[in-house]
Parts: structure tokens; C-alpha cells; sequence
């Protein structure tokens, strides 16, 4: 049986579909704030909070791996404890969601948390995968309402161009590490296939619409009042930084979706065409 954390969000939920159609028995957890867990034929919902390691307790009981994702940048998280009641429960395999920026930018104030879970798992004794993808195409959800009401798209550093991960490759990068052999000790870097701008982004799904979409740059000072409502002010800092300023490694595609799966990561263009949907 399989453990999935942060089973409602964008990674959880592929992730615990992906598993129980192969076959695993999945256990779903999440602190069931917005929604509770999902639940399907294979599939076990049950709430905790990773900030109560003793509150995840009953969901590890008979599993034998975990799907390590914690919310934010994870500072409200002893990854420690957690680890140790995940082996005291006779878990043997634990795959960690961590970030890009954990190995880009391990001195940040921003993503300090998720390097010290990263220690964690490394330490804990378990046969561990880190996984550390950049910047998710399902952000451009964001704009959906904009989108909508406007055919607008306001965004900072609207030319500044990163490789977007689709989290459906991510969900299956993770499938792969926690049921097959060859992952453990492996950190995988997971991005999109090539760097865009919000500008091209924002080009291609005004394509998909049939409408082109007008882009508004914000300044940096507008972005971070925004980014505020929604994430502590470090985590917008160290967002906005690499949003603004990234590093070469951060602009590079990594090979590493197709070194696992097999097959190329897939492009923002087919996320989009594939989500299309949601902005209309």
C-alpha cells in the first residue's frame, strides 16, 4: 500500500489516480481543508496534517512506501518526526516532492524548509527519491480570470522565459520511483521540454482559444502584493527572484521526465491544448 500527502492537489491527486490504475492500493491523505481526500475504487481517504506527525499515524499502517508533499515551502514541518513514524509503521520507500530552487538556491531564505526535508529523507534511513520539478504550467491557472473576463494576462517579467513541468509528469515520475527499482538515491530535476515566457505562454493559449490575449507586465512591487494573499512573504521574495532572475541551471531543460519515463516531457503547448477548458 501506497501513502500519497497533499492528495487534493495538483501532483496528489494525478498521483493517487496513476497508482490505483495500475493496481496499488493507495491510501489518500490531506488535512482536508478545501476538500477532503479523493475517493475511487482503490483508493483510502483519510485526513491528517503533516504539521502532527502522530495525526498521519493511522493512515501509514500497512503501507510500504509514502509520497512525501508538504504545503508552502514546508516550515510548519519536523520532516523528521514524520520520517521516523513512517519507518516505525514499517515503511520502506519514501519519495519527497521537494523544489528546483532546493538544489538552485540552497543558501535562500525561501526554500530553506524544503532543503532541511530534503536532509530528513536523505538521513532517515529509507530508500528515498527526491523529486525537485521548477515552475508548474497549471500556475497559468492564475489567469484564468482575467482570461475570461478581459482576454488579458497580467503577469511580471512578461519576457523571462523557464521551463514549465506539467504536473501529470511529474504524478508519473513519482509512480515510477515509488513502485519500480533504479530511483533510490536519485534527486530528479523535472521541467518542461523548453523555456517559455508568460508572453508565449500567454501566445499560445490565445492560439488554442481562437483569441489572441492581450499581456500586461506587472512591476515586481505589484506582483509581490498579489503573491502576498496567498504565500508567506519569504516564499514570494524567493519566487519573484527566480521568476525575475533565474539561474542558468534554472533556465535549462532537464532530461530527467524522459530519462524515467521514457518518453519527452511534455511541452506547455500540449498541457495547454490539453486544458484549454479551464480558461474559456
Amino acid at each position: 500500500m501506497i501513502v500519497v500527502t497533499g492528495a487534493t492537489g495538483n501532483v496528489g491527486c494525478l498521483l493517487a489516480e496513476s497508482l490505483t490504475e495500475a493496481g496499488h492500493a493507495v491510501t489518500a491523505v490531506s488535512r482536508g481543508v478545501t476538500s477532503p481526500p479523493p475517493s475511487r475504487p482503490g483508493v483510502t481517504p483519510m485526513v491528517a496534517d503533516l504539521a502532527d506527525p502522530d495525526s498521519l499515524v493511522p493512515a501509514l499502517k500497512g503501507a510500504d512506501a509514502l509520497f512525501l508533499l508538504v504545503s508552502g515551502a514546508g516550515a510548519h514541518v519536523d520532516g523528521e518526526a514524520v520520517l521516523r513514524a513512517a519507518a516505525d509503521a514499517g515503511v520502506s520507500r519514501v519519495v519527497l516532492q521537494s523544489s528546483q530552487a532546493a538544489g538552485t538556491r540552497p543558501d535562500a531564505v525561501s526554500h530553506a524548509p524544503l532543503v532541511a526535508l530534503e536532509e530528513a529523507v536523505r538521513s532517515s534511513g529509507l530508500e528515498w527519491t527526491v523529486l525537485r520539478p521548477g515552475g508548474f504550467t497549471t500556475n497559468t491557472f492564475a489567469w484564468i480570470p482575467s482570461i475570461r473576463s478581459q482576454r488579458t494576462v497580467f503577469s511580471p517579467f512578461a519576457d523571462v522565459a523557464l521551463p514549465a513541468v506539467d504536473p501529470l509528469d511529474i504524478a508519473e515520475v513519482a509512480a515510477a520511483a515509488l513502485t519500480e527499482g533504479g530511483h533510490a538515491g536519485q534527486a530528479y530535476v523535472l521541467t518542461g521540454p523548453e523555456a517559455t515566457s508568460p508572453r508565449q505562454r500567454a501566445e499560445i493559449l490565445g492560439a488554442a482559444l481562437g483569441d489572441p490575449l492581450e499581456v500586461v507586465e506587472l512591476g515586481r512591487a505589484q506582483a509581490r502584493e498579489q503573491m502576498l494573499r496567498q504565500m508567506p512573504e519569504p516564499v514570494a521574495d524567493g519566487t519573484l527572484d527566480i521568476l525575475g532572475q533565474p539561474l542558468a541551471e534554472e533556465i535549462r531543460s532537464s532530461p530527467d521526465v524522459e530519462k524515467v519515463l521514457g518518453r519527452p516531457a511534455t511541452s506547455f503547448a500540449s498541457w495547454a491544448g490539453r486544458s484549454i477548458d479551464a480558461f474559456r
